[in-house]
């Protein structure tokens, strides 16, 4: 019997970014997989995440990419920023500029969640050491032989060392010796002598580590001198970045032909020029040929590269790589006070003063008298030390093209016989010969989750034909789930909450992902949650998530939900996705809800009453009688004005579950349609004291109540009620915003607040992406509500100017609403009275319901009798009563003065 072998190894060499990248992505891939793995990450760094630049603390140090460019994930690129904005820059923007360490901390911080989520999977140990060298083993393995310690055994390594040690080999015998050249000067310690003195430094290189450090060396006493062969600087970003523009079309091989180098560049200059033609800026065209930049570097000849390198390498490096403005901002004002001095040339003698200085001898003759000198030229094209001159040494490696780094396929080494099936990979730096560019967190992050996807590929177990296929566990309505039993337990319990409109489905569904990270619907679930409900749920990462577990491992359902999803919060073409699953999918119970307007979501935009009802009765086969099914008809026959048949629904619904949060509802609409207000008040407050205790949307059914006692003309019970229930600290984010929020608008519209309206704190309460960049046309309408209720015409127009870079639904309806409640708060309320009544027939395409929407009819009312329009206030009033009676309105009628009296 042979022995059971212990799990898959996977080693890591080097804790930096692209060894903390990769850490990240396999750790996440495997828990998604449920692919068992051991993972060893091997630097003798204090901490992961911590490369070369990430660890300096200077906080002048700052990225050279936006935050928005910055993310581990290839596919949620606002990850970063959102790192950012939770940890303490709540105002960062993705155009922001962090610092070099705050970055080092987000990986770290990052890595840290990846290794808990995928504990259940993945061993990780971390040996603080240097690796010396790797030597293969018979059965095809490796042992990494480590600086001290025992030796690792792997099946497969990624070297992740980072870019090659500077050669040095431009300095003169003199330099090399003088122990005041500093060349590896972000090793830690290595500026103590500069920051001691006030000597002159001399930076050797002007590329971004020479930006950085005449950064941290600048002082009122010190000039630091700067040279390199060309004495260019890297160029700025811009303060405000120009539009993009897309690469120039045909650029680089074809099938049919092979563009040289010369028709390369010519095309390149041309798209350049239209860049500056068009946006008065040469950046976005040098952006636009990032994605291409492997393909066009691959279809050159080894000739054409060295000529490309010779000719427009450091053109390209200092407009490529490029600096942060506030970086390029403070490099400018040293140079004007001559603290940063910048020469071109290069360096042919040093020579040892008597003071320890330097005398430094450029080739054009000119001398800098220097305290010190510091290599800043720069990684060097051949990967040096220990461990690659072992896998040098033992054939295991060879020099990449142009000599540069080493040669591989696809991330893997390519050995002296040039076979590429051996267990060692790389990524980042030491590909550069491969690709080019290859050291920025765009393209290093991509290769670490395509190494993730083919360390782990051979780990997953082929099915076996003669194997009874497994039984999936179901949902409450037997759909299949991609899961196992214990996470979809957890899974139906969140989507019964859900159903029910009770509290703990975002808890019942984040155990479910919890249990089974590669559990796709339970990721899908959550991003929906958070974007349509308010759900605290980070909604890209979620999205993200499930679209990576959608690949991996989901079936056509689940695929196509969280296609529904993705478009949903994208909001590009959600609506149609989603009435395009519910064909093959009817019982898919979280999709009808989604679609329907309700107190849960706000459903698909310009569905009108009919197709609704017939979505429902179409569905109705899959859900024979159920309770949830019922009460969604019961909601929808209430919005058709058939209210006698929907109290009956309602009542059906809640005889068999009482906690029918969609048949309260929808009862609650029947009452208040109907006029019914005393009772529906009275009913309504006493399930709110009992079964409504663990509604989710408590306070919609209070503002519910509410409305019957503002109908009622009992200004004492409405601002007794909001106190109690609708207060900030009581409702927080969008329901406060939805419901606290317009019941202070109504109240004061109707005079039935006396004194101003404590609107700032239900404000306060609500995130400030949420109240001026909401993600829905119903999340926008409330948010204008409550600025007008504010008086806040600024963020008005904030709002107004998101909602016109938004979906059709807000560009058309919520930018004309802003600038209507705009001219309220102004006062001008002729013009606000013309913009309110054109809105009112289109206004259902926001979603939610008739009662909510009423908001825009009453601050219309109020418009019309500000600007002495009493005839027309007078026709909306009678229509209003012609719909249900309420005292209120009465009150409102009989106040209006009669023309001619």
């Amino acid at each position: 019997m042979n022995p059971a072998r212990a799990r898959h190894t996977v080693a890591i060499i080097g804790a930096g970014a692209a060894g903390t990248l990769t850490a990240i992505q396999l750790c996440e891939t495997a828990a998604r997989r449920r692919t068992p793995v051991d993972l060893v990450l091997i630097d003798p760094a204090p901490e992961a995440g911590r490369g070369t630049p990430p660890a300096t603390p200077d906080t002048r140090h700052r990225l050279n990419v936006p935050a928005g460019g910055m993310s581990c994930y290839p596919d949620d690129a606002g990850h970063f920023t959102r790192w950012l904005c939770r940890h303490g820059e709540p105002t960062v923007t993705p155009a922001h500029f962090a610092t070099r360490y705050r970055f080092g901390a987000y990986l770290a911080d990052t890595l840290g969640r990846a290794i808990v989520r995928s504990h259940d999977t993945v061993g990780v140990r971390r040996l603080r050491t240097r690796a010396e060298s790797c030597t293969g083993t018979p059965d095809g393995r490796v042992v990494i032989h480590l600086a001290d310690g025992d030796p690792v055994l792997a099946d497969s390594v990624v070297l992740a060392t980072g870019p090659a040690a500077p050669p040095g080999d431009w300095a003169p015998e003199t330099l090399r010796a003088s122990p005041r050249f500093i060349t590896a000067p972000w090793t830690p310690g290595a500026l103590d002598g500069p920051l001691a003195d006030s000597a002159d430094v001399l930076l050797v290189g002007t590329g971004l580590t020479a930006v950085d450090l005449a950064a941290t060396l600048d002082a009122p006493a010190r000039t630091v001198h700067a040279v390199s062969r060309t004495g260019l600087l890297p160029q700025p970003h811009a303060l405000t970045p120009a539009t993009a523009m897309p690469a120039p079309e045909n650029l680089g091989a074809t099938e049919t032909r092979v563009p040289s180098l010369a028709e390369l560049r010519r095309g390149i200059y041309r798209h350049i020029s239209r860049a500056v033609r068009l946006h008065g800026d040469w950046r976005p065209a040098l952006d636009s040929l990032r994605p291409h930049t492997a393909r066009l570097w691959h279809s050159l000849s080894p000739e054409e590269r060295v000529a490309f390198l010779e000719r427009e390498g450091t053109l390209w490096n200092t407009h490529r790589h490029r600096m942060a403005p506030a970086t390029a901002e403070s490099l400018g004002r040293a140079r004007t006070a001559r603290r940063l001095r910048v020469h071109t040339g290069r360096i042919t003698a040093v020579r040892t003063e008597v003071d320890g200085s330097l005398a430094v001898t450029l080739a054009n003759g000119r001398s800098v008298r220097a305290g010190w000198v510091v290599d800043c030229t720069g990684p060097g094209h051949r990967l040096t030390g220990p461990l690659w001159t072992s896998l040098h040494d033992a054939g295991a490696a060879v020099p990449g093209p142009l000599g540069m780094g080493v040669a591989t396929r696809e991330g893997r080494l390519v050995d002296a016989q040039g076979r590429c099936e051996g267990p060692l990979f790389t990524l980042g730096a030491p590909r550069r010969g491969e690709l080019w560019e290859t050291t920025a967190i765009p393209e290093i992050r991509v290769q670490a989750a395509a190494l993730a996807q083919q360390l782990l590929a051979p780990l997953v177990k082929p099915a076996r034909a003669t194997r009874r296929p497994r039984r999936r566990p179901v949902d409450a309505h037997g759909l299949a789930l991609s899961t196992h039993a214990e996470a979809a337990t957890a899974y139906r319990t969140g989507i019964d909450r859900v159903l029910k409109v009770r509290a703990g489905a975002e808890d019942a569904l984040e155990r479910a992902v919890s249990l089974d990270p590669g559990f796709a619907l339970g990721h899908a679930a959550l991003a929906l949650l958070g974007h349509e409900c308010g759900a605290a749920v980070d909604v890209p990462r979620e999205l993200a998530e499930a679209q990576r577990c959608a690949r991996d491992r989901a079936d056509e359902r689940e695929r196509s939900f969280v296609e529904v999803v993705t478009r949903r919060v994208q909001g590009v073409g959600g609506d149609e996705a989603l009435l395009r699953h519910l064909d093959p999918y009817p019982g898919d119970a979280l999709a009808l809800a989604t679609a329907v307007p309700t107190i849960a979501f706000s459903g698909v935009n310009d569905l009108d009453d009919d197709y609704a009802l017939r979505l429902v009765e179409r569905t109705s086969p899959a859900y024979d009688g159920h309770w949830f099914h019922t009460s969604l008809l019961a909601f929808l026959r209430q919005e058709q004005g058939r209210l006698h048949e929907a109290g009956e629904l309602a009542h059906r619904a809640l005889a068999v579950e009482p906690a029918s949060g969609h048949a309260v509802h929808a009862l609650a609409h029947v009452h208040y349609e109907s006029g019914a207000h005393e009772k529906g008040r009275d009913w309504l407050d006493a399930w709110v004291a009992g079964q409504g205790r663990g509604a989710v949307h408590r306070a919609h059914f209070s503002w519910h109540v509410a409305l019957h006692e503002l109908a009622l003309d009992d200004p004492a019970a409405v601002r007794k009620r909001w106190f109690a229930q609708l207060a900030p600290g009581r409702v927080t984010g969008v329901r406060a915003l939805v419901d606290s929020g317009s019941l202070l608008w109504r109240a004061r519209l109707s005079d039935s607040w006396r004194g101003p309206v404590p609107v700032g704190g239900v404000l306060d309460s609500v995130e400030r992406e949420v109240l001026e960049r909401p993600a829905t046309a119903f999340t926008a309408m409330h948010g204008a509500v409550a600025l007008a209720a504010a008086g806040d015409g600024a963020a008005l127009r904030r709002l107004r100017d998101h909602a016109a870079g938004a979906d059709a639904v807000q560009r058309e309806v919520i930018v004309p609403l802003c600038e209507a409640f705009l001219a309220v708060v102004e006062e001008r309320f002729g013009e606000a009275a013309r913009g309110l009544d054109a809105l009112l027939p289109g206004l259902r395409r926001v979603g939610g319901s008739a009662a909510q929407r009423e908001v825009v009819e009453e601050t219309l009312l109020y418009a019309l009798v500000a600007d002495g329009r009493c005839e027309a206030a007078r026709r909306l009033l009678d229509a209003r009563l012609d719909r249900t009676s309420a005292p209120r309105d009465r009150r409102l009628l009989e106040a209006l003065p009669v023309v001619g009296v």
